[in-house]
């Protein structure tokens, strides 16, 4: 778990996991609206590499960004109603691909979700301060939580269940 008072501080912070990332790594995102969902996504772009600016995909569903060590897939589940209108965006495909997905609303769908895939919680109080906080499902996000949280960079905090 990490606190971030600021966007910027959030950036910084994802942009910590960005060496640690593999071809076919998922990240679920999860967090109310405005949490920093979007703002995560864009310090991992950053932190790969990719020049172009992320937004959110809200009325795109998926976003793709080329141009950087990995190819970065952004979905945003929000707005499907059902989990057999994943197949229309090749989410499988894509989840499976060459690069690393993160997803938000990713809990609407949990029979969907792949195997292992890091879970990151952003929570976000009246001040702006947002709580950040990882969860590993599986191997490989387990091993993946394990070097970022040792990351000096990345001060996360152990915490309780």
């Amino acid at each position: 778990m990490r606190k971030t008072a600021t966007p910027e501080a959030t950036k910084q912070l994802a942009s910590t996991l960005a060496p640690y990332l593999h071809e076919g790594d998922v990240i679920l995102l999860e967090g109310d609206l405005g949490a920093g969902k979007t703002q995560f996504v864009q310090g991992i772009a950053e932190g790969l590499g990719i020049r172009a600016a992320a937004t959110s995909p809200t009325f795109n569903i998926l976003l793709q960004y080329d141009g950087g060590r990995l190819p970065l897939y952004h979905f945003d589940l929000y707005r499907l109603d059902d989990a057999s209108e994943l197949e229309d965006i090749d989410f499988y495909g894509t989840v499976e691909g060459d690069g690393v997905s993160f997803i938000e609303w990713g809990s609407k769908f949990p029979e969907a979700m792949p195997f292992g895939f890091l879970e990151i919680k952003i929570g976000i109080d009246e001040d702006g301060v947002r709580a950040v906080k990882a969860h590993a499902f599986g191997t490989r996000a387990r091993s993946m939580l394990k070097v970022w949280a040792s990351d000096s960079k990345s001060r996360l905090m152990k915490v309780g269940n």
